[in-house]
């Protein structure tokens, strides 16, 4: 909340890797002008090195200890709207959940896990999908994660069947009513 008693006007956008939280993310930038904050790149940064040395050499503690502080440093940001891209793993700690609820509107982006597979086939930075079957660990990681993204989210949307423009106009018209509730 805010020094008026209403929730700050940020989007946060959660979701399981590959669903395609960036790319959301930097289309509500352009259309709302709201600076755009992806939590994976602002620790990458902080941290100076990339997420997958983080996981190598100081382990998933320690990053996940480092989107916690990052979390309570943006809440601290009262006077900025903001698009918040998260870390998929973010809703792992229950602590997680309760700031990202105070940070806005929170928006489950949510894909079956063949597209997720589609999606981050590519990527070999994914530290928690360097396994011997990254498949079967989607699935694994997904049905743990998805109670704890329905728990924190205000919208969930399917990014499967839609394209970006509509992903981002589904979320706009929805947290324009939420906001309004809101006040």
């Amino acid at each position: 909340m805010n020094e008026s008693g209403a929730p700050p006007k940020n989007i946060v956008l959660i979701g399981f890797m590959g669903c395609g939280k960036s790319t959301v993310g930097r289309e509500l930038h352009q259309r709302l002008g709201y600076p755009l904050v992806d939590m994976d790149q602002v620790i990458e940064q902080t941290a100076g090195k990339p997420i997958s040395r983080i996981f190598a050499e100081e382990g998933e503690v320690a990053f996940r200890d480092m989107e916690t502080a990052l979390l309570k440093r943006l809440i601290g940001e009262t006077g900025t709207r903001q698009i918040i891209s998260t870390g998929g793993g973010v809703v792992v700690r229950p602590e997680n959940r309760a700031l990202l609820r105070q940070l806005g509107y929170v928006v489950w982006l949510h894909a079956p896990v063949e597209a997720l597979v589609e999606r981050t086939g590519r990527n070999h930075h994914r530290p928690l999908l360097v396994t011997e079957d990254p498949v079967e660990r989607i699935r694994v990681l997904l049905d743990e994660r998805k109670p704890w993204y329905g728990e924190t989210a205000h919208l969930k949307i399917d990014t499967a069947g839609l394209d970006c423009a509509e992903t981002t106009t589904g979320i706009l018209e929805s947290a324009r009513y939420f906001f309004t509730q809101c006040l």
